[in-house]
């Protein structure tokens, strides 16, 4: 069991790491990072009616975690106790795996939904290409005002 103080200080290490003002790829469309359903293609179809193209890239500085899912019926719909999220640890050798996907600002909102629902919040991160993406986490590690 992690302590307040503790849990206080990994939100605030994790929000000062996340947290980005510029997001501004070049052609302007939003980029977004999935370490977790959204590389599903089914999942792709149902949120976004379409199959997305996208590149290999790391989140930096973060590592692999679990959230427990507190509500049963979602469990009993998923047949999954927990979900996938990322928790940052500031050490510059863990790098969690996934996609980076350009989207819309309009299909942005509908993962924006998607990940409401299991209580995760977009905030912005650095990939290990330089590239600066939305990525969702468990709102317990996101940055307030998102």
């Amino acid at each position: 069991m992690i302590s307040d103080a503790l849990r206080r200080a990994r939100l605030a290490a994790c929000s000062a790491a996340l947290r980005s003002t510029s997001m501004s790829p070049l052609n302007g469309l939003p980029l977004f990072f999935s370490y977790g359903t959204l590389q599903h293609e089914s999942v792709q179809l149902s949120t976004f009616g379409r199959r997305l193209n996208g590149q290999r890239d790391e989140l930096l500085r973060c590592e692999q975690s679990l959230v427990r899912i507190e509500d049963p019926q979602v469990v009993a719909t998923t047949g999954r106790t927990h979900h996938a999220n990322v928790t940052y640890n500031g050490n510059d050798d863990n790098r969690v795996p996934g996609m980076v996907f350009e989207i819309t600002d309009a299909e942005l909102a509908s993962v924006d939904e998607y990940e409401v629902a299991f209580l995760y919040k977009r905030v912005a991160a650095m990939l290990a290409s330089g590239r600066q993406a939305w990525v969702y986490v468990h709102a317990h590690c996101a940055p307030d005002g998102l």
